[in-house]
């Protein structure tokens, strides 16, 4: 799995696959034996959250935070007190952001505390996302999340997919896009994910093989 630090929040366009990520990044940390902590602090979006996924995070013994009407029927934008033991639990712990700035406004009520630790905020991009297609959009979305957040990004993840579409060449096609985002954003290209089942046919540099786990509600 890719070398992240043990504080890692992962950020970026709605629809990038941020949860998907996320997902994979702490049950990989866990596989290596690593004590986890996932903390969703998605409090925008209903559909796309890494709490909807307990029952395969405590498969592996992953810790959760989530927002505190997570899994009801209820929909309000409400953050778990406990969220503030992320600062002194032990182990990995990696936070799925919600969507552009609306989403990473929340971070910003623990900005203060975060900047005074090693750690890294990850952008996701996706080349086939709207609005975010191109590297002027992609770099205009990251600087709203980081005046939201008050936080810096310290890397590029190339994300980009067309869910059960992707294809090699999806992959491929892709990587220019992510290298001049990075370049444009004078950030790092950290790595490229790639579904399992594709990802030992693809020749890229810094390659993240992932399963998928999150599917939208209508099927895809």
């Amino acid at each position: 799995m890719p070398d992240i630090k043990s504080f890692t929040i992962i950020c970026g366009h709605y629809g990038c696959g941020k949860t998907n990520l996320s997902l994979n990044l702490a049950i990989d940390s866990a596989r290596e034996g690593k004590p986890v902590t996932l903390v969703d602090m998605d409090i925008v979006n209903p559909y796309f959250r890494s709490s909807e996924y307990i029952p395969l995070l405590k498969k592996y013994g992953i810790s959760i935070i989530a927002p505190s009407f997570a899994n009801t029927t209820l929909d309000t934008p409400s953050l778990s007190a406990e969220i503030n033991r992320i600062f002194e639990t032990p182990g990995k712990v990696i936070i799925d952001a919600g969507g552009d700035d609306a989403g990473a406004t929340a971070l910003g009520s623990f900005a203060s505390k975060i900047s005074k630790i090693d750690y890294d905020m990850l952008y996701v991009v996706n080349r086939y996302r709207p609005l975010a297609s191109e590297a002027a959009t992609a770099s205009e979305i990251l600087r709203e999340i980081e005046a939201a957040s008050r936080l810096k990004a310290t890397g590029i993840v190339n994300n980009s997919h067309l869910k059960e579409f992707t294809a090699t060449e999806t992959i491929l096609c892709s990587i220019p896009f992510a290298e001049e985002t990075a370049s444009a954003l004078n950030l790092p290209l950290r790595f490229t994910t790639a579904p399992r089942d594709i990802a030992d046919k693809l020749s890229v540099n810094n390659l993240y093989p992932i399963d998928i786990f999150v599917r939208t509600p209508w099927g895809t």
